[in-house]
């Protein structure tokens, strides 16, 4: 199968597009950074230069394409329309990546007991309210297009790609070596829900290959909250006690989506409907456990 990856160089598609390529399959991948596309092409994956920006590129990347896998930016309206075009009509494969900060709160290290499943009615926070219009945008774009939804949580693990790290965990992790104090939002006491990155790329592959169009899907196996994560990273870094950051000072060093809606919010899903519907079996089940071993250097 032809299949166009956005996002080749990063976390997620470069995970997404190098296993791909490992099955077989003949993968195109967009690399926004030229100095990248040596590695990407390392991959086994053919680099095509150029930005979320060029329109005519993207639809005629989409036209060529059997299906289009799109992980560079969740947010990106103009790219999705343009690759949605070029695959118009065809009832080829689209799937987009969203995240599940679009059922986030502004709780700054308070917990929720609200779980969400696919059916739960979502009211978004200002922040949010495009991502949940553009998923609705993609969803509505079947049966013409097979289109798929999956709405990743916290993911942690090792990139399958070229070098780039996940946008949670890696922030906590350097603001504890860097001030040799672990610090956590609030009392710490915010959940999300997560999952590993090699189960995430199967859950691709799996859609890739049996997703029914129209289909949305939230991707998780697992919980913890933000306070245990980071007092699971001081200890393996051999720091003191974790300690409260107000929102202020967490605003002030990682920036209002960060500290706000990635790092200080509730966001816990299900994803019954993946493992009922597509037979996703995720193998790794404690992010914490991860933590110390991978900062252990395991």
């Amino acid at each position: 199968m032809r299949i166009f990856v956005t996002g080749a160089s990063g976390y997620i598609g470069g995970s997404v597009a190098a296993a791909l390529a490992q099955k077989g399959h003949v993968v195109r991948g967009l690399v926004r950074n030229p100095a990248k596309a040596e590695a990407v092409s390392a991959k086994g994956i053919t680099p095509v230069i150029f930005t979320l920006d060029d329109a005519d590129l993207l639809r005629t990347e989409a036209s060529a394409a059997d299906a289009v896998i799109n992980c560079a930016d969740s947010d990106h309206q103009g790219a999705v329309e343009a690759l949605l075009a070029g695959l118009s009509g065809s009832g080829k494969v689209f799937i987009h990546t969203s995240g599940t900060s679009l059922v986030g709160d502004e709780a700054m290290g308070e917990p929720s007991d609200k779980i969400f499943i696919e059916e739960t009615p979502v009211k978004p926070e200002p922040d949010k309210v495009h991502r949940v219009a553009l998923n609705k945008l993609i969803l509505e774009a079947a049966p013409g297009v097979r289109t798929i939804v999956l709405c990743n949580s916290l993911i942690y693990g090792h990139t399958l790609g070229v070098p780039a790290q996940s946008v949670q965990i890696p922030p906590l992790v350097a603001q504890a070596k860097e001030s040799g104090i672990p610090r956590y939002i609030g009392r710490g006491l915010n959940i999300w829900s997560n999952v590993h990155i090699a189960d995430l790329v199967d859950l691709y592959a799996l859609a890739l290959e049996k997703a029914p169009a129209g289909r949305f899907y939230y991707v998780e196996n697992g919980e913890a909250t933000f306070g245990d994560l980071v007092r699971v990273i001081g200890k393996t870094l051999g720091l003191g006690v974790a300690q409260s950051w107000s929102a202020e000072e967490a605003i002030a060093k990682w920036g209002r989506e960060l500290a706000v809606f990635a790092l200080g919010s509730n966001s816990r899903v299900r994803a019954g409907k993946a493992r009922a519907e597509l037979g996703w079996a995720p193998r790794h089940d404690s992010v914490l456990d991860w933590v110390a071993t991978s900062l252990n250097g395991g």
